[in-house]
């Protein structure tokens, strides 16, 4: 230091182990600080980053299910001729009532009364078998109403159950038919369109459509997925 200049006062000047003023390069040989302009992100120098393999990619969805299907034209068709044979029932059990007499004379007159019987005997046991066949029409109603609710939710045990309560209703329709008739023209009619409805039914609820949705149905039950 010249003479006549001044130096810095004593405590200004860059001490050991400080660091240097704001915005002053650092001394030579020292690293600047991290996040300082010029300083990367990333790992110390000379090192890399870690190498990872890439991930897996992820493996395609298989289905190994039926085809999934909604309700079928079939199963509406098929199901909705059971209902409609259920209806011609009902209206064939009020006719029935309404004209017991009539048809219960008109058994009578047609049966031959075996020998020791009397005919208040036999009447009375006509009648007894009359009201047996009313209370067991009314017991099939209700079966068939519910096996026809189980079959529209896809349950395959309620469509053969109506394919074999069809086949036995279809088989009284042609005995019926093919006996002397009955007294009242208007329960033969409704004998015939029952036969048909029921001709219908099973016809449509065994076509393919309905054995695929079928099919589908107990799928989605055994995967828990209904």
């Amino acid at each position: 230091m010249t003479s006549g200049q001044a130096g810095p006062p004593p405590g200004w000047g860059p001490e050991e182990g400080s660091p240097p003023p704001y915005g002053s390069p650092p001394p030579y040989g020292s690293p600047p600080p991290y996040g300082s302009p010029g300083q990367p992100y990333g790992p110390a120098a000379g090192g890399q980053w870690p190498a990872y393999a890439p991930p897996p990619p992820l493996p395609r969805p298989t289905y190994d299910g039926p085809v999934p299907t909604e309700r079928p034209l079939t199963v509406r068709v098929g199901l909705g001729a059971f209902i409609g044979s259920m209806v011609l029932s009902a209206v064939s059990l009020v006719v029935t009532l309404l004209n017991f007499d009539l048809i219960l004379n008109d058994t009578m007159a047609r049966l031959k009364l075996p020998s020791g019987t009397t005919a208040e005997t036999a009447r009375h046991t006509a009648q007894t078998g009359a009201y047996l066949g009313i209370v067991l029409a009314c017991l099939l109603f209700g079966a068939y109403a519910m096996f026809v609710l189980f079959a529209w939710r896809g349950r395959n045990w309620a469509r053969i159950v109506l394919w074999v309560l069809g086949g036995l209703g279809l088989l009284g329709s042609l005995i019926s038919l093919a006996g002397p008739g009955s007294p009242v023209p208007f329960l033969t009619g409704i004998s015939v369109f029952q036969g048909l409805l029921l001709v219908v039914a099973v016809v449509a609820l065994a076509l393919t459509p309905s054995n695929e949705w079928f099919r589908y149905q107990r799928w989605l039950r055994a995967t828990g997925q209904r």
